[in-house]
């Protein structure tokens, strides 16, 4: 039986919905001509998450990023900067790069096809004709050059002239892991995902914790309040009546006793010397950047996830899993404990959204409905929104 609206209590600042809010439309999630539309309108004019620095440290290595039917690629050049470059020659258009990852050789980019040779500047060097053709000028066939930048160890391009500030993509200011010294962290594992659903689909899940209680009991375990259906303290209505409690159920953080996420709760590397104890006490932070990567820091190592889509119904998540050197380097410590609690809780989002994306074609599902919960997925479905209106 619904509630009375009149009778409702809501304390103030409280964070939830006050009245039911539809969905997007379902055939948004399936749809390939919208999927296309999503392509050149979000992912093809945002910010990319493509690599670490660390991934492309040395001079003349590369990385590439198939994204739509866009192929690039970042390379460090000899002056110690990144750029990136549309993955095509100017002379008919084939890749440049054939693998995920290499290094160039001393002499530069050189076409598969070809042989046209470009700088790590994306400088046409040379071609192999005999005659170039009167009125030829290898300045006017550089490489299409790309937007890229780089901060506290992570590389992001675009595949627009001109993206949105780089400053407004998280939703936090990136200075809130300078206690995480991210730049000087080491991937220690890497695992990948492809997902039978919408991009928009993870995103959803990911912004809500209604699904936390049944889909995940190990994370409701270690963080007490998911296992309450709730991100944060204020996503109860009456969390006034424990707004001084500091039990992990109602202010959230992890279950006492626990430290990291990892299988028992206890932390496998070592720990970040800098952070401050409210950092330590939380057990995670996240920031996210949508439409391709969240960031979740904890105690002893970090999290980033990426997405990137490889249609209107498959997802693409890859997973780095960030530590300090000395953790690395110690035989005896396990890592594995919180890589393998991290693949858990992605496998069951990976699973539960793909159950979800199977009922989305029933012929009257036209849209869904938001829970007052659900707040954060109402926000996604305004930033899409935005985005697919934006000029």
């Amino acid at each position: 039986m619904s509630a009375n609206p009149s009778n409702v209590r809501r304390d103030a600042g409280y964070a939830g919905l006050t009245t039911p809010v539809g969905t997007l439309p379902a055939s948004l999630y399936f749809d390939p001509s919208h999927y296309q539309r999503e392509l050149s309108r979000i992912w093809y004019r945002n910010w990319i998450y493509v690599c670490r620095s660390s991934d492309i440290g040395a001079p003349r290595t590369f990385r590439t990023l198939e994204l739509g039917n866009q192929s690039i690629f970042v390379v460090r050049g000899e002056d110690g900067v990144a750029r990136a470059f549309h993955n095509t020659c100017r002379h008919r258009g084939a890749a440049l790069c054939r693998e995920a990852a290499g290094r160039f050789g001393a002499t530069g980019i050189v076409c598969p096809y070809h042989s046209w040779r470009y700088s790590l500047r994306g400088e046409l060097l040379q071609t192999t004709s005999v005659q170039p053709g009167d009125g030829f000028d290898a300045r006017d066939f550089p490489l299409y050059a790309l937007p890229v930048t780089e901060r506290l160890g992570f590389v992001f391009a675009a595949l627009t002239p001109e993206p949105p500030p780089f400053e407004a993509t998280f939703d936090l200011p990136l200075e809130r892991l300078a206690s995480w010294g991210l730049e000087d962290l080491v991937v220690g594992h890497r695992l990948h995902k492809t997902i039978q659903c919408n991009w928009k689909v993870f995103w959803e899940n990911y912004n809500e914790c209604l699904h936390c209680p049944g889909v995940h009991p190990r994370l409701a375990q270690l963080v007490p309040i998911y296992g309450r259906a709730l991100l944060e303290r204020r996503d109860d209505p009456h969390w006034r009546d424990h707004a001084d409690d500091d039990d992990p159920r109602y202010g959230g953080g992890l279950r006492r006793g626990a430290e990291s996420w990892t299988i028992d709760g206890q932390p496998v590397g070592v720990p970040f010397p800098g952070l401050s104890a409210a950092e330590r006490k939380e057990g995670h932070l996240y920031l996210t950047a949508l439409p391709s990567v969240f960031v979740v820091a904890h105690l002893d190592y970090v999290r980033i996830v990426r997405l990137l889509p490889l249609g209107p119904e498959r997802t693409d998540m890859s997973i780095e899993f960030l530590f300090l050197k000395e953790t690395l380097q110690d035989p005896e410590r396990d890592i594995m404990k919180a890589v393998d609690f991290t693949n858990i809780v992605m496998s069951e989002d990976a699973g539960i959204c793909e159950v979800n994306q199977r009922g989305l074609r029933a012929l009257p599902h036209e849209q869904g409905v938001l829970m007052p919960e659900e707040y954060a997925i109402r926000q996604f479905h305004d930033w899409v929104r935005a985005e697919l209106n934006r000029s």
